[in-house]
């Protein structure tokens, strides 16, 4: 068997093993606690020489000028080509809760031609939210995801050098407004929605406090009274919940990663009677081009004329597999692995079933 069946057979055969328990709080989000977005634009400097060209880049001269007329310097009229200055986009996310004078950490970007960003320093750069207000300010040394070597006839790249992190690199100037401690009730947001795992939520939360205090409004939300819970504040009845155990509910389904050739699927995937059948089709192109010269001293030039083989192979030994109704999927896959099928052959059956209405689960190629 190959690695990613053995994986996908061992994942379904612990799930099988043990019914998963999964606390509250990494199954849903409660009401009004999520991150907000920020983003700015700034200049990143002290890079080796693999910065903006400016003409090709004039939005960094702009920026630049701007940032040396702040700070004192007149640079009206006056030509400079600085090759170790690179324009970027910050961005960020404010988590939940997060207080004046703490750090969050930032990914920063260019936008330009920079080669790379590697050793340079990113200048106080205000990071602004989604209306407009500034709740940020970054500033600090960026770490480079990468690495690029050039030379005058080659060039090598290792990962993505246009693109960084700070690590807590900028420090919140501006909280977000949200009182939790008034509301008094709290919606809860299911990652997956799922009638069955709703109401599961809704059962484990009433049996902890013995009375009715959370109800299931539709598959993707639970609304929890804070009243009813006799907690001091909605921070405090979470906190007794979040770490409430439930076994999730879902859908059937097949995810299948054509690139990689990893096919990972549920336990309650099921088959319906179907025959499979599999044969080898081989294809095969080569290119030959021959070169022909003119005699010597002859005019003329030389030629290159092209000369293709092209082959196609049918293998005679075709395999032939029947899967009686409710077979699940697992059973197929070791039964294919059996008879020698490669995954990326086993990614095509599985879609030629799924075709016939066989597969009963939802199936996501990627």
């Amino acid at each position: 068997m190959t690695r990613t069946i053995l994986l996908a057979l061992f994942l379904m055969a612990a799930a099988s093993a043990a019914e998963a328990q999964i606390r509250l709080k990494d199954l849903v989000e409660f009401d009004g606690v999520r991150g907000n977005d920020l983003i700015g634009y700034g200049l990143v400097v002290g890079l080796d020489g693999s910065g903006d060209g400016i003409r090709n880049a004039p939005f960094t001269e702009d920026i630049m000028a701007n940032i040396l007329e702040r700070l004192g310097v007149n640079v009206t009229g006056e030509q400079f080509r600085p090759r170790n200055v690179a324009a970027v986009l910050v961005t960020a996310t404010l988590p939940p809760f997060a207080r004046t004078g703490s750090r969050v950490d930032v990914t920063v970007s260019a936008i330009g031609d920079a080669g790379s960003l590697f050793g340079g320093t990113l200048v106080m750069t205000p990071l602004n939210g989604a209306d407009g207000q500034i709740y940020a300010v970054a500033q600090g040394a960026v770490i480079a995801g990468g690495v690029a070597a050039r030379g005058d006839a080659a060039e090598v790249v290792e990962g993505v050098p246009t693109s960084g992190t700070i690590p807590g690199g900028a420090r919140v100037e501006r909280e977000i407004e949200f009182a939790l401690a008034s509301l008094t009730q709290v919606r809860l947001a299911l990652r997956q929605a799922d009638f069955t795992t709703a109401v599961r939520i809704e059962q484990v939360i009433n049996t902890y406090f013995g009375r009715a205090v959370a109800a299931m409004q539709d598959a993707g939300t639970v609304v929890l009274d804070i009243a009813a819970t006799r907690a001091p504040s909605a921070a405090h009845a979470l906190s007794r919940i979040e770490n409430l155990t439930v076994s999730p509910g879902s859908r059937a389904r097949v995810v299948i990663d054509q690139r990689s050739g990893t096919i990972v699927m549920g336990e309650d995937v099921r088959i319906s009677r179907v025959a499979v059948a599999q044969g080898g089709l081989t294809l095969r192109v080569e290119e030959t081009p021959q070169a022909v010269q003119p005699n010597p001293f002859a005019p003329g030039q030389t030629v290159v004329l092209p000369r293709t083989d092209a082959e196609i192979q049918n293998d005679p030994g075709v395999s032939l597999a029947e899967v009686r109704g409710g077979t699940t999927l697992a059973e197929v896959v070791a039964g294919l692995n059996a008879l020698g099928v490669g995954p990326r052959d086993m990614i095509d059956i599985l879609n030629t079933i799924n075709a016939a209405g066989a597969l009963h689960a939802d199936l996501v190629v990627r």
